[in-house]
């Protein structure tokens, strides 16, 4: 398996530190709102990174965790009228019913900022005890100067690297590069006790002693979106490195931005979305199918004409899947055919050589359509060889996190007792009652179809 790696802008062969186990940890959302589209991409890309690691024997401890103090959640505490705990409780709530909905799982583990001060605390003072940080009237900065190292990630000169950012010397700051670690407390803000008085830690350093509590000094994946090379990403191999005199990471992976009708997603310009308010017109899992439509490096654009071809391109999927259980009841017994068993090893080939390649949805995407192909254009099918090509179909699509639906699900026992009757009325020739039946299924998504070997139908 290689992965491009953004510190080296290779793609490299994936050899885990610990034989047979991977350390991952993938940035997480700042909980004081419901996640926006361009979170959903990470957050989709990285779950699938782990499930296929998971499919290839890997025993995978992934992180990720949850922002729940910073300038947005105070913000928001004070708007409320309630307390930045509280808004973070809520919060979370929603990522996991928003994140459940679009197939992703749980981490290992999820630990919030706000439960690991003693861990930050160490790491800053682990960080000045070494000279690389130095603390000014209750403010602790990070030294950029003093990590002979720093950029390394962007590949660029501290001095492009500050270009587009704030570069005034804040009171106290050595240089104008030196970002916070631990921030004084303002007025009646959230803080918690320190060596250098009341207050909160900067956003950087969370992670660095997140992924060092939970996951160890040197770890094989970190992940997130392109927008976190700077200077997040940056920062927080800084910090880590200097404090534990280790590598950080292994391996640097990031997706690429998503564009909402070839525009910058904003909410000035109006077209900002978080995916609560997408999945009101689509489905979860057509978002997820969308998103992994697209190699995860690459741009994507979002536009309901692309939204409504992945809609349509899911559903043949589950239509070849309706029509694979329908031959699972009706299909003479015997043997899988030698055909339909190489066809669907050949299709998984394809889907690993797709996802071995850095992750390749697309191409692994392509490889399941090759499989839906196949049965399309197979008659004569034993149950055996439905069976089988039905397991390739839902391996490979599980571990993509999707076709976890089941038909029976989609189906209420009001239609299946309709398609029974019409079944009986063209048994006993009432072709009228069969027509209107057939008529009132059609106005409500159903469409009937009959074979020698019984109705199918499917909705649409």
């Amino acid at each position: 398996m290689k992965l491009y790696n953004t510190m080296t802008r290779t793609k490299e062969e994936f050899v885990p530190i610990r034989e047979g186990e991977v350390k991952m940890y993938s940035c997480g959302p700042t909980v004081y709102n419901y996640f926006h589209l361009g979170n959903a991409r990470p957050f989709i890309v990285f779950d699938t990174l782990r499930n296929y690691l998971e499919y290839r024997g890997y025993k995978v401890t992934f992180v990720q965790n949850f922002t729940d103090v910073d300038d947005k959640l105070i913000k928001k505490s004070k708007e409320e009228g309630i307390s930045v705990g509280e808004i973070a409780d809520k919060y979370i709530v929603e990522y996991f019913t928003d994140a459940e909905g679009l197939g992703i799982r749980k981490a290992t583990y999820h630990p919030r900022a706000t439960e690991n001060i003693d861990a930050i605390i160490a790491i800053v003072e682990k960080l000045i005890e070494k000279g690389h940080a130095y603390e000014v009237d209750g403010d602790v900065y990070f030294s950029v100067k003093s990590d002979p190292d720093y950029g390394k990630l962007s590949h660029k000169p501290l001095d492009d690297l500050m270009e587009g950012v704030r570069k005034e010397l804040e009171e106290g700051k050595r240089d104008a590069a030196d970002f916070a670690l631990w921030k004084k407390r303002k007025d009646d803000e959230i803080g918690w006790e320190s060596p250098w008085g009341i207050g909160r830690p900067g956003w950087h350093i969370e992670c660095s002693a997140m992924v060092n509590k939970y996951l160890g000094e040197t770890i094989d994946i970190h992940s997130g979106g392109v927008d976190l090379v700077f200077p997040h990403h940056e920062n927080e191999i800084a910090q880590s490195e200097c404090a534990n005199g280790a590598p950080f990471a292994h391996y640097w992976l990031h997706n690429g931005f998503i564009t909402i009708d070839n525009e910058k997603m904003s909410k000035s310009a109006g077209n900002f979305f978080t995916v609560r308010d997408i999945a009101k017109k689509y489905d979860y899992e057509v978002i997820r199918f969308f998103m992994l439509s697209a190699h995860y490096r690459s741009p994507i654009n979002f536009s309901d004409e692309l939204m409504n071809a992945a809609k349509t391109s899911l559903e043949r999927i589950y239509n070849c899947l309706d029509n694979l259980d329908f031959l699972l009841k009706a299909a003479p017994e015997g043997e899988a055919d030698e055909k339909v068993v190489k066809a669907m090893e050949d299709a998984k080939a394809k889907f690993i050589e797709a996802m071995d390649d850095d992750l390749n949805t697309a191409n692994a995407l392509s490889a399941i359509f090759e499989a839906v192909r196949f049965v399309n254009g197979e008659s004569g099918m034993t149950k055996a060889s439905a069976q089988c090509a039905k397991e390739t179909i839902l391996e490979m699509g599980g571990v993509l996190g999707l076709l976890k639906k089941s038909k029976s699900e989609d189906i209420d026992e009001r239609i299946t007792a309709l398609i029974e009757e019409r079944q009986a009325a063209r048994k006993a020739k009432n072709f009228k009652r069969a027509d209107e039946i057939r008529d009132a299924l059609k106005a409500e998504g159903i469409v009937l179809e009959d074979t020698p070997q019984g109705v199918k139908w499917r909705k649409v």
